[in-house]
């Protein structure tokens, strides 16, 4: 299939689905990485406490504080 026609498809609102291979999609920039890092037990506690507050899991929390702290700072 050539690029026009997956687009007009696409354009369509065609399913294009079948041309695919998810297996190999890749989100530039989104990739992700792992990392450790150690926190005093206060802070877990008080993690823990806001993540229980906002009902989503700790990790989740850390990561949206870190995504508002760079935004805010514009070193994202």
């Amino acid at each position: 299939m050539k690029a026009e026609e997956f687009d007009k498809k696409f354009d369509d609102g065609e399913d294009i689905s079948e041309f695919l291979d998810l297996a190999k999609a890749r989100r530039p920039g989104l990739e992700q990485k792992r990392v450790n890092v150690d926190f005093p037990v206060w802070m877990i506690q008080a993690l823990d406490r806001e993540a229980t507050r906002i009902g989503i899991p700790r990790q989740s929390l850390i990561k949206m504080l870190i995504a508002r702290h760079l935004e805010e700072s514009g070193a994202a």
